[in-house]
């Protein structure tokens, strides 16, 4: 079955798109702790980023690697979402998506701390 929202092109795509995604982005800060706690910590290190002494590359990669870590956490909000929309039940495939997830998220705070090392280390 098509998806209804597929035959919109042009701009009407765009705004629908960008409404979509400022929705999710309000959910998300609404119902997901996690990613309320990496928002503050974006709200901290953005800025920081700028502050610091670094070379342009250098700046991209720690802005890149803080929006990565709210990218992933936002991803792996949707599949616990998903999850838990399909059964609330223990399952063990439940159990390996959601800590699929939560293993991605950890990979990327840790590159978030080596970046940051990295770049403020020299």
């Amino acid at each position: 079955m098509k998806s209804p929202h597929k035959g919109k092109t042009g701009a009407k795509r765009l705004l629908n798109a960008f409404h979509y995604s400022c929705s999710g982005l309000k959910e998300a800060y609404r119902n997901e702790d996690a990613f309320r706690q990496e928002v503050l910590l974006a709200a901290i290190l953005l800025p920081l980023a700028f502050w610091v002494n670094a070379t342009a590359i250098g700046r991209a990669l720690l802005i890149g690697s803080v929006l990565l870590l709210l990218i992933v956490e936002l991803l792996n909000s949707a599949i616990e979402t998903t999850v838990d929309r399909i059964s609330l039940d223990e399952h063990a495939l439940a159990k390996r998506a959601k800590d699929i997830g939560s293993a991605a998220v950890l990979i990327a705070v840790v590159n978030l701390a080596a970046v940051w090392l990295l770049v403020l280390l020299g």
